[in-house]
């Protein structure tokens, strides 16, 4: 945990304390294990000597910050993974596309894929497919200045590609559920589907993130649709995004 109150040395005030990513710590706890002197990231690394975290371009701008284990039920709630995405007026309900994304389409034309030649009916394609989603990964990553991150999440599912696709899979769910950048901007991105203003956004989106959600939605698990589910999501809305509901709402209504 890192200590981020604005002034993390004044003596007027108690210290507030804050996680570290989940891949953050991933990084971290790995390099403490192993002896090394240093966790480093894109803009601070960690000192175990000092237990401090230094920014690599200013030694003077530093930070307290503590090794703890947390107890299974001090877990906490991760809000933005669920509510703190942004909600598009254009399209307020899912569904409306089937069982095939849009974007999954591009990117199986991307890929220059049949609509039946998926990993996991095709399994000489996975390792590419692991390749490629590795990569897009990390470009992702980079562009946001989380390089590290993104080579650690992006060296993770490279570990598996030559174990078939339902260890692959596990690896790509395991890693979507990590508190990372790759969700977020996963999610930020799956959002703006369908929305006409945004589309050249996601559009863009196909080459880096398409091959690691094509691994994702390709499910070797649950090979039927389930029916008879409510799925509930979550978002702060505003003015204009209540309205649009409330219109939705009133023409379900009159059908």
């Amino acid at each position: 945990m890192w200590q981020s109150n604005p002034n993390p040395w004044s003596s007027s005030e108690p210290a507030k304390w804050s996680h570290y990513s989940d891949v953050e710590n991933l990084i971290t706890e790995r390099a403490y294990m192993n002896g090394e002197k240093r966790a480093i990231f894109d803009h601070y690394y960690i000192d175990f000597e000092t237990n401090r975290q230094i920014s690599n371009t200013d030694n003077y701008r530093q930070r307290p910050v503590k090794r703890v284990v947390r107890k299974r039920e001090d877990k906490h709630l991760r809000e933005e993974r669920f509510v703190d995405l942004p909600v598009t007026t254009g399209r307020s309900f899912g569904g409306e596309y089937g069982w095939v994304s849009p974007f999954i389409i591009e990117v199986r034309r991307d890929l220059k894929l049949e609509p039946d030649e998926l990993p996991s009916k095709k399994p000489d394609i996975i390792p590419i497919l692991v390749e490629k989603a590795a990569e897009g990964i990390i470009k992702e990553g980079k562009h946001i200045g989380k390089e590290q991150e993104a080579k650690e999440l992006a060296n993770m599912l490279r570990e598996q590609k030559d174990n078939g696709i339902e260890q692959v899979w596990k690896r790509c769910a395991y890693i979507y559920s990590l508190e990372s950048f790759l969700y977020k901007t996963l999610n930020t991105t799956m959002r703006l589907v369908g929305d006409k203003d945004h589309e050249h956004v996601w559009r863009s989106k196909v080459r880096t993130l398409g091959p690691f959600c094509l691994l994702l939605w390709d499910d070797p698990f649950n090979k039927k649709a389930k029916t008879n589910k409510t799925l509930y999501r979550g978002a702060n809305l505003n003015g204009e995004n209540r309205s649009s509901l409330s219109c939705s709402y009133q023409k379900l209504f009159e059908k």
